[in-house]
């Protein structure tokens, strides 16, 4: 009989913690993996050693400091931005693809997604800019699909395209805006190569 109390008792210490372990993959919502509650110091204290301050790369070359979920496991990294660098209000989450394939999911969107994937879920075409420059192949306009509007708790997803060489002259550059089903696009077939979980301003 005490063998099974203890055998019992190690049981529930199990589901117990893990029932509290933060998650390591699957879907991102606004407020798992981080929530916009959330500071350096609750996520280095939920993640541990898993939670990492760095230096992250930012627009045009800069860099700004950020927390880095599961720095060592590209797959699974996790970048968290702050507003105006104060580790006190988390602003952000971007995944990239470092290791061009990611465990996170955000709306069913997962890196390395494709055009036609990214329109399925959207429900209809969508904008692209033009790549080859510092904000080259994000979306711009939605157009009012499903990806446009903020999912549950408020915050809202960017998405960027890219591909492993150049895109033809007629898809590069500042000013071009190119629809997600247009064939010279579609060619060239682009695939999600970061996408950005932003939090609503408090």
């Amino acid at each position: 009989m005490r063998h099974l109390l203890i055998t019992a008792g190690l049981l529930m210490a199990s589901s117990a913690l893990a029932q509290t372990a933060p998650p390591s993959e699957g879907p991102i919502t606004c407020t798992l993996p981080v929530a916009a509650t959330d500071t350096a110091k609750s996520l280095q204290q939920r993640y541990g050693a898993e939670a990492v301050v760095q230096d992250l790369p930012g627009a045009e070359g800069e860099t700004y400091q950020g927390l880095v979920l599961f720095p060592r496991a590209m797959d699974r990294r996790i970048e968290v931005a702050f507003i105006e660098d104060k580790t006190a209000t988390v602003s952000a989450l971007t995944l990239r693809d470092s290791a061009k394939s990611s465990r996170w999911t955000v709306a069913g969107i997962s890196i390395g997604a494709s055009l036609a994937a990214v329109q399925k879920a959207n429900g209809k075409p969508f904008v692209v800019s033009g790549f080859g420059w510092d904000y080259g192949g994000f979306v711009t306009d939605f157009k009012h699909g499903a990806l446009g509007r903020r999912l549950p708790g408020g915050c809202s997803i960017t998405l960027r395209f890219g591909k492993d060489k150049d895109a033809p002259r007629a898809l590069s550059g500042d000013g071009v805006k190119v629809s997600s089903d247009n064939p010279a696009l579609l060619k060239f077939a682009p695939v999600v190569t970061e996408i950005g979980v932003n939090f609503a301003a408090k």
